[in-house]
């Protein structure tokens, strides 16, 4: 296993607020993917997962506004490397964007390694029906339950094949805020917020919980990846 990855560099042409700064990213990407065909047929298909995820921009200033003028890293992670070579060249071509420009992007290939903690540096967002999300008074096994499926199946849609554990990934999970954190979109002119936690999770240390851990850093934790949710850092 292995996944690939883009360190992005951005030029700021206007101030972005952290709050809009999810939003701001994942409508740059959307666009870039819309300027190749292939791309194009990927984003627009009506699937569960699209297989890739993004970090926010950084360093994050202290007035929590990325400045105009300025220079920031984003990371691009993905298990497929056609998407991310085909990517790395559509996201310096929009060069029309109001708010920030790809100046430059670099490109790693990282092989499946062992995994001692996951920390989520944007939020892991889980829906627990009705519209609601999962939160820190919620059932813990169930937020257990889910994540890991969700790791299942993202494994399974892009390899073809399902992995027959015996256990849940997650030997330790830990909480690491009091209250909710937010990602913020704007579709069809309407606010829309997703309510989600971070977390510090510790793996079993088997292959095939290996490999769910390997998938959470390819492809985010959790659901709404595609704009920015449950982006994953490891120790």
């Amino acid at each position: 296993m292995k996944y690939f990855e883009l360190i992005c560099t951005a030029y700021i042409k206007n101030d972005i607020g952290f709050k809009e700064s999810f939003d701001t990213l994942s409508k740059y990407i959307s666009f870039s993917m819309a300027q190749d065909s292939k791309l194009k047929e990927l984003h627009a298909k009506n699937c569960v997962f699209k297989h890739y995820n993004f970090g926010n921009f950084y360093p994050i200033e202290k007035e929590q506004v990325y400045k105009k003028g300025n220079n920031y890293q984003f990371t691009l992670r993905s298990l497929d490397e056609k998407f991310i070579d085909e990517l790395s060249k559509t996201l310096r071509q929009n060069i029309d964007n109001p708010n920030f420009l790809v100046v430059e992007t670099h490109k790693k290939t990282i092989k499946q390694f062992f995994i001692s903690e996951l920390y989520s540096a944007t939020p892991v967002i889980v829906s627990v029906g009705n519209g609601r999300y999962w939160s820190v008074d919620g059932d813990i096994l169930k937020l257990h339950k889910q994540l890991n499926y969700n790791l299942e199946k993202k494994y399974k849609s892009f390899y073809g094949e399902s992995l027959k554990e015996e256990q849940n990934f997650i030997q330790l999970l830990e909480i690491k805020n009091k209250y909710p954190q937010s990602i913020y979109m704007k579709k069809s002119g309407k606010n829309i917020r997703f309510f989600g936690n971070k977390f510090r999770i510790v793996p079993n240390e088997d292959e095939i919980s290996q490999k769910l851990a390997f998938v959470a850093l390819a492809c985010g934790l959790g659901e709404k990846n595609s704009f920015g949710g449950g982006f994953c850092l490891w120790n």
